[in-house]
């Protein structure tokens, strides 16, 4: 049986897809691409449609990163129904988490902040991951770039566990 990810942010053209291509890399490098499905989503409908930010893309490409999907994703906005098809799924922020747990009509313990897999993060109490979209520049997304590269393998051990779990 598949294990099934999805992240969530605002439009799904920023912080969403970075980490799914991210994650689709490193389930690959840990040999769990084939036991593990990623997806992405927005709380919003705005942006559905729209391709990931090119500023997305580009941070990807300055840290030497295959493309697992960004030339083809188009934003969506997330369902109810999907929140019970996941096994987790990955807010962005604590808006979205709480955006996440009334759509779920309760607080799911499979719905949890990113940055909540980062143990430098939970320790400094900052688990929101900046939106940097406002930012406008490179830096802002080489931050983002950051902020999910650390909380990767938290999730990777977490998905592991499950797993052997199953």
């Amino acid at each position: 049986m598949t294990y099934r990810i999805c992240v969530v942010c605002t439009g799904n053209i920023c912080r969403s897809p970075m980490l799914e291509f991210l994650l689709r890399e490193a389930l690959d490098d840990a040999g769990l691409a084939d036991r593990v499905e990623v997806d992405s989503a927005g709380i919003s409908a705005e942006e559905s449609g729209n391709p990931a930010d090119p500023r997305t893309l580009a941070v990807l490409r300055r840290n030497a990163h295959a493309d697992w999907g960004g030339s083809s994703h188009r934003a969506r906005r997330i369902e109810k129904s999907w929140l019970a098809d996941r096994d987790l799924v990955l807010a962005a922020d604590s808006g979205h988490l709480r955006a996440l747990r009334r759509l779920a009509g309760g607080e799911p313990d499979h719905v949890r902040l990113i940055r909540s897999f980062d143990p430098a993060a939970v320790a400094a109490g900052t688990l929101d991951v900046d939106d940097p979209w406002y930012g406008w520049t490179d830096n802002a997304f080489d931050q983002t770039y950051a902020e999910l590269q650390a909380a990767i393998p938290g999730i990777l051990a977490h998905v592991e566990a499950a797993l052997a779990e199953r």
